[in-house]
């Protein structure tokens, strides 16, 4: 550091101790010492950055320094004990202690726990009473469950249900996902969530000679439903959760998932079984354009229709299943830091509520409880936690100032999780043991609502029977062994976790008025300024990298000579073998199928896609899911 760093650094500090000082000297005749405390240090630390702001010097450190945020964070002032702000520092009624114990009631209704059973119920061996909630430490007014949600979506979070164990996983064929599924299953995972191979991604099949070499490679391939029905054989569909992540051949897949569910109950109604169907379907394909890249067709008909259609079919036909999970972690893979990855989130968020209510004139509050976020977690630790925080603040608020729904729970922003890809290394594997653990504690600690956590040789290939088992048991470490599940919150009222809450909640709120300008997220994604500001932030993230600022242990720092490193087994896949089963049994189906009914089928569905208007509801003939599933039953 320069003579003239140490100089500034010296006067801040000077600065702060005699600020110290005079305060404690007038503590003594103050009547509300706390709170003067909270506002003066906070407006002391203002107006030094202020002063300091055209300091070249001042901001080389900041810029310099791993441990501060960017010239652009903004330092709010924490309101006046006993009450709440939101991110624009607009006051609100503080959330009571009753009202709380109202909601907590409500969710505990279906058991025979009781609120005063919960406060009772976990004591540590040392004898000490640990409660379900805590509260009025920080003067916020905020609580679980209460509006804008900062402290979670639900009031008893995971004192009453633990977060859902969701393992991410698709093997080379169908059997052997089906047989993973059925092994996680029966080991304490509670919920499916299904990777799909490439060639699925992109729309084709597997026999197409644009795939020769992905068929199988990263996931299962979908051809037809003789794959959808082998990959959920003997698995309850109606009882069973199911995720997928699918965006660009998003109709095919979810029509071939339906229709392999009532064809394991051709004893009830169709209605019957697609009310009983839960999960979620990602169906996010803004972000495809940003960052993923596995897109069909252009950004507006994809909205208009395609995302319409299947957000007005599952509102309307599968009321359990959330019918779009509005993705965050692809962002964060590519390079976006946590303020871009809140604000382009959310701005997508707004942009499939508008499509939902103003294009397929589908009623807020019968959407918007459908709606799912995605976050990717990292190592950023504490950030991560504010990050879910914020988000959920600024959601909350978005979506009641724009829409004004009738139904509660039209605001609140359910996530699901997973850890981090991008911080997990080829070198040392073992060590990604511990990177995962420290996401998934982030991620529970943030208030997930399901969470995966990537096993430890995701930088080498797909995981063996071995290291998923590693990854799920960390999850069911963390949830029986830890005492997390036995407090919502335990952050509420944390100084430090407060103040990157709202800091967050400022920055992620310039970007979205910075999208907002742009006329909304589908047209900044179509000026290619959604992809820039991602790809520059990945450049700024991979240069801190490599000059060695930021650490990443057994790659930049702490390495290991090559030849003494253990090797890692990895899981082989025969891409040929896999491709050349998939090509049978596709050439099979097209002998034995009813290849008349297939082309009434899809030339209906292509005459119904041409169509300009949104069709959207379930019962709409010529809804595009409605028509895929037509088309899957006709295989």
């Amino acid at each position: 550091m320069d003579r003239s760093s140490n100089i500034i650094l010296n006067q801040e500090i000077n600065e702060q101790n005699k600020f110290n000082y005079k305060f404690k000297e007038g503590e003594r005749h103050s009547s509300s010492n706390a709170s003067a405390s909270m506002t003066w240090t906070r407006l002391w630390t203002s107006r030094r950055l202020a002063s300091a702001a055209n300091s070249s010097t001042t901001r080389r450190l900041l810029q310099n320094s791993s441990h501060v945020f960017p010239t652009t964070a903004r330092i709010s002032i924490v309101a006046p004990f006993g009450t709440a702000t939101t991110s624009s520092g607009e006051y609100t009624k503080p959330a009571s202690v009753e009202e709380w114990e109202g909601l907590a009631t409500k969710e505990l209704s279906r058991s025979e726990k009781t609120v005063d059973s919960l406060r009772m119920e976990r004591v540590t061996p040392e004898g000490v009473a640990v409660q379900p909630v805590y509260y009025d430490l920080e003067g916020r007014g905020e609580m679980p469950g209460v509006f804008p949600f900062t402290r979670g979506p639900y009031a008893t979070m995971y004192v009453h249900r633990p977060w859902t164990i969701r393992q991410y996983a698709g093997f080379s064929t169908a059997e052997e996902s089906n047989l993973f599924y059925k092994q996680s299953l029966a080991a304490g995972q509670q919920g499916l969530s299904v990777a799909f191979d490439l060639p699925t991604h992109r729309g084709y099949d597997s026999d197409h000679d644009r795939v020769v070499g992905d068929v199988g490679m990263a996931g299962v391939p979908i051809d037809s439903m003789l794959d959808a029905a082998i990959l959920f054989r003997d698995i309850p569909l109606t009882q069973v959760s199911v995720s997928m992540t699918m965006n660009g051949a998003v109709l095919p897949v979810l029509a071939m998932y339906i229709q392999a569910a009532l064809e394991q109950s051709p004893e009830e109604t169709e209605d019957a079984v697609l009310a009983q169907l839960k999960g979620t379907i990602q169906n996010d394909i803004l972000k495809e354009f940003m960052v993923r890249n596995t897109y069909i067709y252009p950004p507006q008909p994809s909205m208009d229709r395609v995302v319409a259609d299947i957000m007005g079919f599952l509102s309307t036909k599968m009321p359990k299943y959330n019918s779009i999970s509005i993705s965050g972690y692809h962002m964060q893979e590519a390079g976006a830091d946590a303020s871009l990855e809140l604000a382009f989130t959310l701005a997508d968020g707004l942009e499939y509520l508008r499509t939902a209510v103003h294009k397929a004139n589908l009623p807020v509050d019968i959407v918007a409880p459908r709606l799912s976020f995605f976050w990717g977690i990292g190592m950023q630790y504490y950030m991560e936690i504010a990050k879910m925080r914020a988000a959920r603040r600024l959601w909350a608020k978005l979506v009641k100032e724009e829409f004004q729904p009738k139904n509660p729970k039209s605001l609140l922003l359910r996530t699901h999780c997973q850890t981090s890809g991008y911080s997990l290394t080829e070198a040392q594997p073992m060590n990604n043991i511990v990177r995962t653990t420290i996401e998934a504690m982030a991620a529970v600690q943030g208030g997930t609502q399901s969470l995966h956590t990537n096993s430890y040789d995701e930088a080498i290939g797909l995981p063996t029977v071995q290291t998923a088992r590693v990854a799920r048991n960390t999850q069911l470490i963390l949830q029986e062994e830890t005492g997390m599940c036995d407090v919502a919150d335990p952050w509420g009222g944390s100084y430090m976790m407060e103040s990157l809450t709202d800091d967050l909640c400022d920055q992620a709120t310039e970007i979205l008025r910075e999208v907002e300008e742009a006329g909304g997220m589908t047209q900044y994604i179509a000026s290619g300024m959604a992809k820039i500001r991602i790809e520059t932030s990945a450049t700024r993230k991979q240069g801190r990298i490599d000059s060695g600022q930021d650490v990443v242990v057994g790659v930049n720092k702490y390495c290991l000579d090559s030849q003494t490193e253990p090797q890692q087994d990895v899981l082989q896949i025969d891409n040929s073998k896999v491709r050349q089963q998939q090509m049978d049994r596709l050439e099979k189906l097209k002998q034995e199928r009813d290849n008349e009914a297939v082309r009434l089928a899809l030339e209906k569905l292509e005459q119904s896609a041409r169509l300009t208007r949104s069709t959207s509801f379930g019962d709409d003939p010529n809804n595009l899911l409605k028509l895929s599933i037509d088309a899957a039953k006709a295989r």
